[in-house]
């Protein structure tokens, strides 16, 4: 049995992870009282009809408050049940969220007539920091439309079971911040910047004049060396630690030339051994 617990904030993408989950053929729960979940691994398990399904459930801020407080007793309860199971938890920034449930106009389950959608947002990170805290996978969605979310799930949370690492090269801006979910970051701010050359300025990492640009650049062959002998030597130690997802993040000014040209090479360089390689362009999107 395949278990994987989501969670994260209202308005995260959590209907929607799970949603992908169950047109995957999971077995899906929403908002499953935390306390209840070694019973139903009890009860999956014993079915033997279901002893092979992969199940999907869902843990929020509608659980009860002292549930939220044990998860982690609830987790090492799991732990001695000894299936393989996975936490995956979903946020986003406080402005994203305020905006989606203004686009939704739906009600924050911990907002009332005396709190207001700002204090049940800090409210809720606080009950769930014990989950967060716990999190295999952590996924950072304020700059992810619904398509890029499905795929994600699909890619690291539902491929996860894969005997390789799932692996995302990440480009973005410094100007916008680091994202969230980075594991590893390389600030790549250092190396020759296309913007200053009219003719490549409109252009990206991704097109050929851009990368003939930086083909005439031994530095950046030098970076790119650098960072492949990096994690060629310690992304294995990672898998080794149990871990199923890497978030390696390439930043430099913009996000628009230096980073998404190495995080362009660099997934092609992993993909060849590695079935799960990703590559997302933050500021492209």
């Amino acid at each position: 049995m395949k278990l994987v617990i989501i969670s994260g904030r209202s308005g995260s993408g959590k209907s929607t992870a799970l949603h992908v989950l169950e047109d995957l053929g999971y077995y899906c729960i929403d908002n499953i009282p935390g306390g209840l979940l070694p019973a139903l691994i009890t009860e999956m398990e014993h079915d033997q009809a279901s002893a092979r399904n992969e199940v999907a459930v869902s843990v929020d801020a509608r659980n009860l408050p002292a549930n939220l407080k044990r998860f982690p007793s609830i987790v090492s309860s799991i732990d001695r049940q000894r299936i393989d199971y996975r936490i995956v938890y979903l946020d986003a920034d406080d402005q994203t969220i305020l905006t989606r449930f203004s686009a939704t106009r739906r009600k924050h389950p911990l907002s009332d007539t005396s709190t207001s959608l700002e204090e049940a947002m800090s409210i809720e990170s606080d009950l769930l920091d014990p989950i967060a805290t716990l999190a295999d996978l952590k996924i950072d969605t304020t700059n992810l439309n619904l398509h890029q979310l499905r795929d994600i799930v699909k890619q690291q949370v539902a491929e996860q079971s894969s005997t390789n690492m799932a692996l995302m090269f990440e480009s973005f801006g410094f100007k916008r911040g680091v994202p969230s979910d980075a594991d590893l970051v390389f600030d790549v701010r250092c190396l020759p910047n296309p913007h200053w050359d009219i003719a490549l300025r409109e252009h990206t990492g991704q097109h050929p004049k851009v990368v003939d640009f930086f083909s005439h650049h031994p530095i950046v062959e030098e970076m790119y060396s650098d960072i492949c002998q990096f994690l060629e030597k310690w992304l294995p130690r990672f898998q080794e630690n149990n871990r199923s997802y890497m978030t390696v993040a390439i930043g430099c000014t913009g996000g628009q030339h230096r980073s998404v040209y190495l995080a362009e090479r660099l997934a092609k360089q992993f993909r060849a051994p590695s079935s799960n390689v990703q590559v997302r362009h933050r500021e492209l999107t």
